[in-house]
């Protein structure tokens, strides 16, 4: 896997498919939390830090990662929360992808086939020819993808994806390439949906925030979580507050420059491409510096939540 688009000045001695970004055991980098676990943190300060719009008060709400596929990954399916909650997990995890880099004719696969029934798939990975049923579909970088729980999907090479989900690591694996790993089909199996609102998201032009140099691209709305895009040249203002009253905890990714990120009594914190910063939901208001230029993802979980994106394939 080639880091080099998100971390150019990191030399890795081991491969790497994923950087985890906001983990239950993802551990602060600066200040006096330093050292100390969101999971600890989330416990410790409830909706002061994850907010009022989190399902569970004591669990951070959102799960952030940096993807670099090498080669295809495994197929994989996550429950949806009904199927999740009858096998004993507490939620599910759908998840969303923004391709933030990739070369000419990366794809990914999403979903079956139309007309594939669970039966048909599932005898398809018994006679190892599974990933001719998947429907596979180029990517282009600035695309946002939707993976409702219940979708069988896979990445293909070439590609580096931020994936935003449920904070949920239940996954199962349907397929492997021959690859000495273990499936996991009775459970992988019965979350399979035939049907699912999975696709890339048809969103609206970028807009002017506040009529200034700065630029919004709403990414995502879905039941769990928003997700924006913001090219910014000038300083600007946000809050962790919804119209409605409820607060979430914002996350930060940079994707390209470099911003400081300010608050009230608080030290100010570098965001430069491929950091996360987390905004306490408590915290209320803060503010974006751009260093000459910055541009990345604000992922939070909104108050009231919205249906399923328009999506198509």
């Amino acid at each position: 896997m080639d880091l080099g688009p998100i971390y150019p000045n990191h030399k890795f001695n081991e491969k790497i498919g994923e950087a985890w970004l906001t983990g239950d055991n993802c551990v602060v980098s600066n200040g006096a939390l330093a050292r100390r676990t969101l999971a600890d943190l989330s416990e410790e300060f409830g909706p002061q830090l994850v907010g009022t719009a989190a399902r569970d008060p004591r669990r951070f709400p959102l799960l952030l990662k940096f993807l670099f596929p090498e080669e295809k990954l495994s197929v994989q399916v996550h429950p949806d929360d009904a199927t999740a909650q009858q096998f004993g997990e507490p939620w599910g995890k759908t998840e969303c992808w923004y391709v933030a880099h990739a070369k000419p004719g990366a794809q990914i696969a999403l979903g079956l086939k139309a007309g594939v029934t669970r039966a048909e798939f599932e005898l398809a990975i018994h006679e190892k020819r599974a990933e001719d049923l998947l429907n596979w579909v180029n990517v282009f970088q600035g695309e946002m993808i939707y993976v409702a729980g219940g979708t069988v999907h896979t990445l293909g090479p070439g590609a580096v994806i931020v994936e935003t989900q449920q904070q949920s690591d239940t996954t199962y694996r349907l397929y492997d390439y021959g690859r000495p790993r273990p499936l996991h089909l009775e459970r992988g199996i019965a979350s399979v949906k035939e049907k699912v609102a999975s696709g890339k998201v048809i969103r609206p032009a970028p807009a002017p925030l506040d009529g200034g140099k700065n630029r919004l691209s709403p990414l995502i709305a879905a039941p769990y979580f928003t997700v924006d895009l913001l090219e910014m040249k000038e300083p600007h203002s946000f809050s962790t507050r919804d119209a409605g009253g409820k607060d979430s905890a914002q996350i930060l990714i940079a994707i390209e420059g470099c911003g400081i990120v300010e608050a009230a009594g608080q030290a100010p914190v570098t965001l430069a491409k491929g950091d996360a910063v987390v905004i306490p939901a408590a915290m209320g208001e803060f503010t974006v510096r751009p260093q000459w230029a910055v541009e990345f993802l604000k992922a939070f979980v909104p108050g009231v939540p919205a249906p399923e994106p328009v999506t198509r394939l």
